[in-house]
């Protein structure tokens, strides 16, 4: 079998309505665009898809496909998932890829293996788990009582634990998160996300204040470019910190993290910003061999299928970017998010999408 045909294919992406904010010094929730479909095929008719759906994706993706991709992969045989994900690296030291392009390729051809076996992928990475509880994972709120209403619903509809994403100044967020703690009392699971909205003596400040109020883990407080400062920090707050979500190099730099005694809660595992499939399951080995966790981070439907497939991770992020709450379709009445049953990963319902792609979106609820 061999890889005849790489394409990009744009699909609109729609605003997310209401939009939402992000903390102080970040945009919200992105206008409406252009996304594109990264479609691999093959000469006896196996085919996979990947959505890039970022803003500006759609001007990368016909790039990296014309330039890079295509010259790559024709030819090659798509079962050689190993062998096409260092090839990505070797292009990256080149090209300088963008982090979400990264495991575009390694996202396709796991979509064209289940589909090809006829087995949803996490099945096809060996599974793990059929179902997973669903926290909510917040956007930016105007006040702390905004924020304990949204917390209310969450909890009335299921969700199983609540993040902030709070403002990005040290000494609100740490009064929000104290107050969230009290309101909800000491059973329900609360993280904080900082975005990297801080530097290390406010990220000190805040740690301590997430610590007293028994918070599960601390997420990227800062940049993570300086993996000496988060090894500070780590020594500085009692809080377990979460780390290695935005930075590049997937599993090696997750290493580098682990080594310094910095990932003292585990790092995040990621289809988007950790090299696909590939790069996320090396991740979360990595992280278990430490016995750390290897938290998944966001709620697309590769995600999704990678927390069914690994076995250090205890939440899917649910994102809650309304004042109005409802569920997300995939969480149910209990707060679980089920494991996928279709063939592959499936693209995202609710584009607007060619009909040649009609067949790899997946069934509407």
């Amino acid at each position: 079998m061999k890889i005849t045909h790489v394409e990009s294919i744009r699909v609109h992406v729609p605003a997310v309505d209401p939009p939402f904010k992000w903390r102080r010094g970040l945009a919200g929730s992105a206008p409406a665009g252009d996304g594109a479909v990264l479609r691999i095929g093959t000469d006896d008719g196996a085919e996979g898809v990947a959505l890039f759906a970022r803003p500006g994706a759609a001007v990368v993706l016909d790039d990296l496909v014309e330039r890079v991709f295509r010259p790559e992969l024709l030819g090659q045989d798509p079962l050689q998932r190993e062998w096409l994900w260092h090839r990505v690296w070797e292009l990256d030291r080149i090209h300088e890829l963008p982090l979400p392009a990264l495991g575009l390729i390694d996202i396709a051809l796991w979509d064209l293996a289940g589909r090809m076996h006829d087995q949803p992928t996490w099945q096809v990475l060996g599974g793990f788990r059929t179902s997973i509880p669903a926290y909510a994972s917040t956007s930016t709120f105007t006040t702390i009582e905004e924020y304990l209403d949204v917390a209310d619903q969450c909890l009335e509809l299921g969700y199983q634990g609540i993040k902030l994403h709070a403002w990005g100044d040290a000494r609100r967020d740490a009064e929000l998160s104290v107050a969230l703690r009290e309101h909800v009392g000491g059973d329900v699971p609360l993280m904080y996300d900082g975005s990297a909205g801080f530097d290390l003596p406010d990220a000190i400040y805040l740690g301590k204040a997430l610590s007293a109020a028994d918070y599960l883990w601390y997420e990227e407080p800062m940049r993570e470019f300086s993996i000496s400062a988060y090894g500070r920090l780590a020594r500085a707050v009692d809080v377990p910190l979460l780390v290695a979500e935005t930075s590049d190099g997937s599993h090696m730099n997750s290493g580098d993290f682990i080594a310094s005694g910095a990932a003292t809660f585990g790092v995040r595992a990621s289809t988007t910003l950790r090299g696909g499939i590939t790069g996320a399951m090396r991740t979360a080995h990595l992280a278990d061999s430490y016995r750390l966790r290897a938290e998944v981070h966001g709620s697309d439907i590769p995600n999704h299928h990678l927390c069914m497939a690994i076995s250090n991770t205890t939440y899917y992020e649910s994102l809650v970017t309304s004042a109005t709450v409802t569920r997300e379709r995939y969480v149910d009445e209990n707060g679980l998010v089920h494991a996928p049953r279709a063939p592959g990963i499936a693209l995202p319902v609710g584009l607007d999408y060619p009909a040649e792609l009609a067949p790899f979106v997946e069934e509407a609820a």
